[in-house]
């Protein structure tokens, strides 16, 4: 009685040695049984999948609760920080607002008041209507659009049109219903404008591409790529100020980038500032004139 443990282990012993020593090849047959299985027994091999697998997901389940958590405090921690930096981000930009508020505050009370003092006649508010653009090119010019806006809406010829805050273009025809607007970028487009920050005058000369060209600037222009163009006024077509674009560089001179997707022009302002420009007819028999 007291020899059999001693017995079992030794006739245990060879049976464990065999395991180990044909463990891989035991593994690999097993794993073709389960292959030849699942060809000859799909249902059968699909429910022991599925009973594995709810086995096994309250586990999966269980494990994956902590990591969960884990990363729901490492996002939280994220958006935390994110908020601080952008509380004190936008409390520096609110600083430097209301330092350029005061600024503005100033100016304007010294303007009013050399207004005041040299007789300045302020100009005459600008009045406009909206129209949706309702045809691309055609006639005469290869960049114009045509919209649904004419004399009995108040559609003038010569009137400025602007899509969001720039320039697109001006009225050229105008009329009953409708108007044609020849955009900045055509090849007939001369509008005088300047630089904003250099005061550098020049003129900006559209050739049917996206961006026009800065013409006749001097030689001396303090002009760099970034810098604003605004309309000049001279001429008397356009008052001066209207955003044109941005100043881009390019190999053949300066071009300016108008804030315009023209691909998507769907509707265009028809300002009118009351200019008597060149454009602007004179006699009451011209449809886009004032009677």
């Amino acid at each position: 009685m007291k020899d059999r443990p001693g017995s079992v282990l030794r006739l245990a012993q060879p049976i464990r040695l065999w395991v180990q020593r044909f463990t891989f090849l035991l593994l690999l047959a097993a794993a073709v049984g389960l292959m030849l299985l699942g060809k000859a027994d799909t249902v059968l091999v699909e429910r022991l999948r599925v009973v594995v697998t709810d086995s096994v997901s309250p586990l999966l389940d269980a494990l994956s609760r902590p990591t969960a958590v884990v990363n729901d405090l490492i996002e939280h921690g994220r958006n935390v920080y994110g908020l601080a930096l952008e509380n004190r981000t936008l409390r520096e930009e609110n600083a430097r607002l209301l330092q350029w508020q005061a600024v503005a505050r100033r100016l304007e009370a010294e303007n009013a008041a050399l207004r005041a003092l040299t007789g300045y006649v302020p100009e005459a508010a600008a009045t406009d209507i909206s129209a949706r653009v309702i045809g691309a090119s055609g006639g005469a010019y290869v960049r114009s659009v045509l919209v649904a806006a004419g004399a009995r809406h108040g559609a003038r010829k010569g009137q400025a049109a602007v899509a969001g805050t720039g320039l697109a273009g001006r009225v050229t025809e105008v009329g009953d219903r409708s108007a044609r607007v020849l955009l900045i970028t055509d090849l007939n487009s001369r509008i005088p404008v300047v630089v904003e920050g250099s005061r550098d005058q020049a003129v900006l000369a559209g050739d049917n591409s996206d961006r026009p060209r800065l013409d006749y600037l001097r030689s001396n222009a303090r002009v760099t790529p970034g810098d604003r163009v605004v309309t000049s006024g001279i001429g008397g077509i356009f008052p001066p100020g209207i955003p044109v674009g941005v100043v881009v560089g390019a190999e053949n001179g300066f071009r300016v980038q108008p804030p315009i997707d023209w691909e998507r022009l769907e509707f265009l302002r028809l300002m009118d500032f009351g200019l008597g420009g060149p454009l602007r007819p004179q006699g009451p028999g011209d449809p886009g004139g004032r009677p």
